[in-house]
């Protein structure tokens, strides 16, 4: 199989001074001219100085155009040959061809800006750089951007500028170092597990502690070098004659990914279902119904909630895959297995894969109707890694994707509620595609068609709101598709660490959604890490119990794992009234749900390295227990932060140690915060504006906050308004009329309430307002 591709970590210099051998680099000189067309700066770019005539008659000369899809968002085309033939496929975008930009020519520059972020352009020597408002971003400037001939081919390359203590994130969901200075990235899907370079999900955008993005509109590999062949600067290159990038500004890193999501899209609110615990059959463990029934009854006689089941790929018959038929040696009657798991209340999930084992009986008919990848002499392309003889399905045939989605449809109205789409990285580049795209650039991209035909079914036959994926391959623009998941992690407690930093770069690459493998997927983890990694799973966005050839249910372990499983669940149902709130915003403005503390503290640099906690939403802070011993460190930003789980009050600003048991996590609460608390504990899915508690934390003199709850169609239905005015909380409601109580975390005592009543408990001063038309406003002590 040919997966591999022609941008290998391209390194183009040898040292400062040279060039590798055979390399030859045509960077711009000046700008020769300049042009306004049509909304865009056109740049003549000669790699040269024109000092007389002559030197004008021969190349390479670059041709840069500037543009800007939407306000703070610059685009900036360069090519070499503008005549080469162009093959897709592209990223979907969404790119307002009139949005308003000013252009400005003085003597010696030009400046190009749109909203708050500009392009300074330097005439006569060439230089541009960027800026957002007056704060400085990055630039390009002489020997940067540049025409390449190598041994290789030809590349466009760019190189802008890295200021010191500039710290480099995302590019996907990678699980090296969680900082990217001095790594050699590829954006090639590769299936390499979560322990090496390689990555499921590779996105060509990256953002910076000093508060910009960097998008590289190119579906194929784009190599980079960050901080590594110049270490003063991040490198990307193409090959081709052309390279298409995006400067994307904001004042805020917030800002900067809510304008990259809002040009490469945003992702869909997953149902509220979606976010309970799933249990898999795991991979290669034998299982038949009563197998099933025995880990779904065993939940529930421990009192274990339990919301999604998910048939692994064993549920066809082996050889088969994908064949979308149940395995009638172990599920003869799946329409009423189905049935009857329903009726406990669960949710169903499958795996399928976008290939096509030679022994399916669909091999036949999708070869015969041209459904299949084929090679460039018009045999259908077929290997036997994964299943003997499988063929690939062709997304780009409108007719396979109906063909495809066809059967998928079979299975929903059988019962089954979503789809676990694994695989989809390894794709030919030896191959020929139903409408021509051209095989190097759909190498990624393949992975966003076969997730956005499985969506769009789900969409369709359960309607908005409703359809979600457990997805491993990725690209830009596939958040639009959730959930997304971490791949095949092993059972140790390193791994759990390269899980959550895989993760957190992924949600800075603009994915709002993420999971992983509770406690590893290879192997089978101690009781001691399977105890752990629950509490770290469940206090993820999405939860899931799955493994490779031993079974997941926590009784295998020990029976303190089933009480720590029991324990996180129903926090976590607790909680969904905040998380689902703050799920609703992510389909908003693209934020993540979960977020590495620099993106909440971008003014903290003690935050820039940090990838052993996350914030969940903006007010909780989780640090998952690496140890055997249960030690943990982390660290508190500046104010007095509350565990949730103790009501212990620690100052910030520094870093903490603690120890602690099983069933317990640093789970901290920042200050000013309101955190809406559930009724239910045993369910995702309920009314959580009906008894919803507001829990209130170290509202400051001065401070105001608020709490928004959702419904599950993702529309406001409650929000509570606080504010801390002269001693006294002023506490007022939007919404729908419901009982609601408020209480005040660690507040043991109040002057006095009006509009409300209040009682001591051992958490705080619980408030229960009287008129919930009119505000409730509690006196504080002293």
């Amino acid at each position: 199989m040919s997966d591999e591709h022609s941008g290998l970590s391209m390194k183009f210099s040898n040292g400062l001074w040279l060039n590798r051998e055979g390399v030859n680099i045509y960077s711009p000189a000046e700008v020769a001219d300049h042009e306004i067309r049509d909304g865009k700066l056109i740049l003549t770019l000669p790699h040269i100085r024109i000092v007389h005539r002559g030197q004008t008659l021969a190349g390479p000369v670059l041709t840069a155009e500037l543009s800007s899809p939407m306000p703070d968002v610059i685009k900036v085309r360069v090519y070499h040959y503008k005549g080469c033939r162009k093959k897709g496929p592209d990223f979907e975008l969404s790119e307002d061809k009139t949005a308003p930009i000013e252009i400005t020519e003085c003597e010696e520059t030009i400046e190009f800006k749109s909203g708050s972020t500009k392009a300074v352009i330097s005439i006569k020597d060439w230089s541009m750089d960027f800026y957002y408002g007056e704060r400085y971003l990055t630039g390009t400037g002489r020997k940067n951007m540049a025409y390449i001939t190598a041994p290789e081919g030809n590349f466009m390359r760019e190189q802008l500028g890295l200021q010191v203590g500039e710290c480099v994130y995302g590019l996907g969901e990678r699980f090296t170092p969680f900082v990217k200075n001095g790594q050699v990235v590829d954006i090639w899907n590769r299936d390499g597990g979560t322990s090496s370079e390689q990555a499921y999900k590779n996105v060509p955008f990256y953002l910076t502690n000093r508060g910009y993005g960097v998008f590289v509109n190119h579906p194929e590999c784009v190599s980079y070098e960050i901080a590594s062949e110049v270490v003063s600067r991040a490198q990307f290159s193409v090959p081709g004659e052309e390279l298409e990038y995006f400067i994307i500004g904001g004042s805020s890193l917030k800002e900067v990914i809510k304008n990259y999501t809002d040009l490469t899209g945003k992702p869909a609110l997953p149902p509220a279902w979606s976010f309970g615990l799933w249990l898999t059959t795991s991979f290669t463990t034998s299982y038949d119904e009563d197998t099933v029934n025995s880990f779904i009854d065993g939940m529930a006689q421990r009192d274990l909630p339990l919301h999604v089941f998910h048939f692994d790929c064993f549920w066809m018959k082996e050889f088969e895959w994908c064949n979308f038929e149940w395995d009638d040696r172990v599920f003869p009657d799946p329409e009423g297995m189905l049935r009857r798991l329903k009726e406990k209340g669960l949710r169903i999930c499958v795996w399928i894969n976008p290939y096509i084992g030679q022994k399916s009986r669909l091999f036949d008919e999708g070869m015969k109707r041209g459904y299949l990848l084929k090679r460039p002499n018009g045999d259908v392309w077929q290997w036997d890694l994964w299943q003997p003889g499988m063929g690939i399905v062709d997304f780009t045939n409108p007719k396979a994707c109906e063909w495809y989605a066809g059967y998928l449809r079979r299975l929903i109205d059988m019962g089954v509620d979503c789809f676990k789409t694994d695989f989809g990285e390894r794709i030919p580049t030896d191959v020929v595609y139903h409408d021509g795209s051209d095989p190097e650039k759909m190498h990624n991209y393949y992975s966003y068609l076969y997730n956005k035909v499985v969506f769009k079914v789900l969409e369709e036959k359960l309607g908005k709101g409703k359809a979600v994926v457990f997805a491993r391959s990725g690209t830009a623009g596939s958040q639009r598709f959730p959930v997304h998941w971490g791949g095949d992690c092993i059972s140790s407690y390193e791994s759990m660490a390269e899980s959550l930093r895989g993760g957190l770069s992924l949600c800075l690459s603009g994915f709002a959604f993420w999971s992983h493998d509770i406690s590893g997927f290879e192997s089978t983890a101690s009781p001691d890490l399977y105890k752990r990694w629950v509490a770290f799973g469940l206090l993820s966005t999405h939860s899931r119990l799955h493994g490779n050839n031993s079974y997941r249910v926590p009784w295998l372990f020990d029976e303190e794992a089933v009480d720590v499983l029991r324990y996180f669940t129903r926090l976590k149902c607790r909680l969904m009234p905040y998380i689902f709130s703050k799920a609703v915003e992510a389909s908003k403005d693209g934020l993540p749900l979960m977020r590495a503390m620099v993106l909440e503290f971008e003014d903290d640099p003690a935050c820039d390295y940090l990838d052993r906690q996350y914030m969940l939403g903006d007010s909780l802070l989780v640090a998952p227990v690496f140890t055997r011993t249960g030690d943990v460190a982390y660290y508190l930003p500046e104010g007095k932060w509350t565990s949730f789980i103790t009501g212990e009050t620690v100052a910030g600003g520094a870093w903490r140690k603690e120890h602690h048991g099983y069933m317990s996590i640093p789970l901290m609460v920042r200050p000013n915060s309101i955190i809406p608390v559930g009724a239910v504990d045993g369910r995702p899915d309920y009314d959580y504006a009906d008894g919803v508690e507001f829990h209130v934390f170290n509202l400051e003199e001065g401070a105001a906050a608020r709490a928004s709850v959702y419904n599950a169609c993702g529309e406001s239905e409650l929000v509570l308004m606080a504010e801390n005015r002269d001693g006294s909380m002023v506490f007022e409601h939007k919404g729908r009329d419901c009982r609601y109580t408020i209480l005040l975390r660690n507040v043991e005592a109040v002057a006095e309430v009006r509009n409300g009543s209040c009682e001591a408990t051992v958490s705080g001063m619980k408030v229960t307002p009287l008129d919930i038309s009119s505000p409730v406003i509690v006196r504080l002590k002293g």
